[in-house]
């Protein structure tokens, strides 16, 4: 019997020179936020909770910014992602807007074609996500002037062309990336710093957090993204929320 174990994702160690870049940096997060509350009141912050997502959301609370806070309950979180929707609240003592999918189309869906059926095809992946995400996150943005995420370049190979303003056109409306050009060690300097509460996954080797069915850890060396739906080739990791 093997008795090798694999080492998992963890937590990035914090160097000095991270945290000394990381005042800068929120200083400038702050200003950008601050642009886009003044030109955009009420334009929404689409948050996964993802550690990018919690650190927006604390400088949007910590600011007083008048941005509407929306998150998706898909039916299909982990309870640690569940968890985190009221650590966020009490947290900050605000209320995200939780949006969930329409259930007779949840229900209709596997009803047709089964549970699992995320795994059968990209195609049903994708439709699977539409009426889990997609769609809930349509009723979300329906009269908003704006949005915002967390996206950041160096995620992945599809979000390396990020700014931090882009155009909509689906919605024709701004949509806004304010941590684009971070690197994964000044999101977790600013979470460190500023206490920022965190999925417990992020302690299991989970660097990338979707739905339970479709996201596992991560060994160690391997894109932080590798665990979101890990069946599929790399170009069609995307559930089409941003595209």
């Amino acid at each position: 019997m093997s008795l090798f174990r694999p080492k998992f994702w963890k937590i990035p160690e914090i160097t000095e020179a991270e945290r000394q870049r990381l005042p800068a940096l929120a200083a400038e997060l702050e200003q950008r936020l601050q642009t886009v509350a003044a030109r955009f009141p009420q334009a929404a912050f689409a948050s996964s909770l993802a550690v990018e997502d919690m650190v927006i959301t604390d400088a949007i609370c910590r600011l007083k910014l008048p941005l509407r806070i929306i998150t998706l309950n898909t039916g299909k979180l982990n309870p640690e992602t569940e968890a985190l929707i009221a650590a966020t609240e009490a947290r900050y003592q605000t209320r995200l807007e939780v949006f969930a999918p329409d259930k007779e189309a949840a229900a209709a869906f596997e009803r047709e074609f089964g549970v699992t059926a995320m795994y059968d095809s990209v195609e049903l992946r994708r439709r699977c996500c539409h009426i889990r995400k997609i769609e809930p996150l349509n009723r979300a943005l329906k009269n908003a002037p704006a949005w915002l995420t967390g996206q950041r370049r160096s995620q992945s190979d599809t979000r390396s062309e990020l700014n931090f303003e882009e155009l909509d056109r689906s919605r024709n409306i701004a949509k806004f990336n304010p941590i684009f050009d971070w690197e994964e060690n000044d999101v977790w300097a600013y979470a460190e710093a500023y206490g920022v509460p965190l999925n417990e996954l992020y302690h299991q080797g989970y660097p990338s957090i979707g739905c339970e069915p479709c996201t596992r850890p991560v060994k160690e060396g391997e894109n932080i993204r590798a665990g979101r739906w890990w069946w599929e080739s790399k170009d069609s990791k995307e559930c089409g929320l941003h595209k």
